[in-house]
């Protein structure tokens, strides 16, 4: 579990983060201006910062660039809707540990999360990050993106990777089929695509036919 502040004045990307992250296990806090974001941040109460660029009060690169300035060192990933070369070099000049443009998936976002918190050893606050996941003779490491069951290697694409992962750190939970396309798909994916149904066939043949149960009229579980 890591403690993770989120600084973003859009609310409904906030709460979307907020809520990818705590289904993942961490304590997601959110700040919807930059001072407010800046004071949170050196409180020292906090593991990693997603960070918006374009704030009220004072913007991203200010408060990136007051955070370094009192010695901060906690990793910052950048999260904004400018997706110009000038400002990608002008955040990461400035101290910030990654960036990522608007539009964004979530399961690309958690990655560089669960990245910068190893590099870090976890933020300044000491916080643990699982690098294996077993349940239901399925093993997944993190780290190297290895996938096992039985024994035996099985080969997943990113994307069957992030979903099995997403099931594994919920196992014994039913997942609809909202809450895998918001964690998995991101954002920007059409709500009523069957493609998790897809991936979850792909799972099935890989792992076997009943490692995940169709809970109907409520979505998926992996079972344990």
């Amino acid at each position: 579990m890591a403690r993770i502040l989120i600084v973003e004045d859009e609310a409904r990307i906030a709460s979307f983060v907020a809520k990818g992250l705590r289904s993942e296990g961490h304590v997601a806090t959110i700040a919807a201006d930059g001072p407010t974001g800046l004071d949170e941040v050196l409180s020292g109460a906090h593991d990693l910062v997603v960070l918006d660029i374009g704030l009220p009060g004072i913007d991203g690169f200010d408060v990136l660039e007051q955070l370094r300035a009192q010695g901060s060192r906690i990793p910052v990933i950048v999260l904004t809707a400018r997706d110009s070369v000038s400002d990608t070099v002008l955040a990461l000049e400035g101290g910030a540990d990654d960036y990522m443009p608007k539009p964004f998936r979530f399961a690309e976002l958690l990655a560089r999360i669960r990245l910068r918190l190893r590099q870090h050893g976890a933020g300044e606050g000491g916080a643990s990050v699982r690098e294996v996941l077993e349940a239901g003779g399925v093993r997944l490491d993190l780290r190297t993106r290895r996938a096992t069951t039985g024994g035996r290697d099985v080969d997943l694409s990113a994307r069957e990777f992030t979903l099995a992962e997403t099931f594994m750190l919920n196992a014994g939970n039913v997942l609809s089929r909202e809450q895998l396309l918001d964690h998995v798909w991101g954002l920007d994916f059409d709500p009523g695509s069957n493609v998790v149904d897809v991936y979850v066939g792909y799972l099935r043949k890989k792992f076997g036919a009943q490692t995940i149960a169709t809970v109907r009229g409520m979505g998926y579980r992996f079972n344990a």
